[in-house]
């Protein structure tokens, strides 16, 4: 399964092989509303696929209405509403087009800094998350989303460890909202996480977690490191033949295995 990071905007692989790049999806909903979008999707998605890439980790379902924020121009910088409205419509046309959704950055970005360059405390009340930036996940997941992203960021609300490695955001994502798909981390090279476990161990605590996809170049050790941890008893293969049976679903859904 090849990936590329493709929201559009400041986050895009692709457009330097490009004449016009990827607009964001704030510069496109503030051009034409939900329609310029869509339409862009149908054609970095057409794009993509000739190059044999069926996953672009996106949409971006955060919230962010405020443009000093480090997520805003990521977003389509409006109400929940609004954005979980975007979120469904477009994870259906992914759907139609074959290509895989993945909403990110789950529990939700908020106004909160960047995790790339340190760890990141996000002090909202569950019920706030809840009323608020769930909304968009909600609205993807029930549109049938593949895939979601999960962020660094460590909401004491919910769990004393950054989301990625959290068994209790896990738990909200499969018991509270009632996703069945791939749960995958955001890059574990990311500062939010670098400085709050090494990435050995830290492999292991979002294995053991729930998740079922890692997002890191650190793979080399992490394989052999998490091989020797299912021989020595400390997690087990069927734990990780759950993962791989979600991942293997997602690729037949693509129609990439029969």
């Amino acid at each position: 399964l090849m990936a590329s990071d493709e929201e559009g905007g400041t986050v895009t692989r692709i457009s330097q092989l490009l004449e016009t790049p990827f607009a964001s999806p704030l510069e496109l909903y503030q051009a034409g509303g939900i329609e310029a979008i869509l339409s862009e999707a149908k054609q970095k998605t057409s794009l993509l696929k000739e190059e044999g890439i069926y996953a672009g980790f996106f949409p971006v379902a955060d919230l962010s209405t405020n443009p000093s924020s480090f997520i805003y121009d990521r977003t389509i910088g409006q109400d929940a509403k609004t954005t979980a409205d975007y979120i469904g419509q477009l994870v259906k046309l992914l759907k139609q087009e074959q290509f895989t959704s993945t909403l990110k950055h789950f529990p939700g970005y908020g106004d909160n800094a960047d995790s790339h360059t340190d760890l990141v405390y996000d002090n909202r009340s569950l019920e706030e998350l809840r009323a608020n930036d769930f909304l968009p996940f909600k609205a993807g997941i029930e549109a049938g989303a593949d895939s979601i992203m999960v962020s660094h960021n460590i909401v004491p609300a919910i769990d004393d460890v950054p989301s990625s490695i959290s068994p209790e955001i896990n738990k909200i994502l499969r018991n509270e909202l009632g996703f069945e798909g791939v749960i995958m981390t955001d890059d574990f090279d990311m500062q939010g996480l670098v400085q709050f476990v090494d990435q050995d161990t830290g492999a292991l605590q979002t294995i053991q977690a729930g998740t079922d996809m890692i997002l890191s170049s650190s793979y080399a050790s992490q394989i052999p490191y998490i091989i020797e941890q299912v021989k020595a008893g400390t997690i087990t293969e069927e734990r990780i033949d759950q993962s791989v049976k979600r991942i293997l679903g997602m690729k037949y859904d693509l129609c990439l295995i029969k």
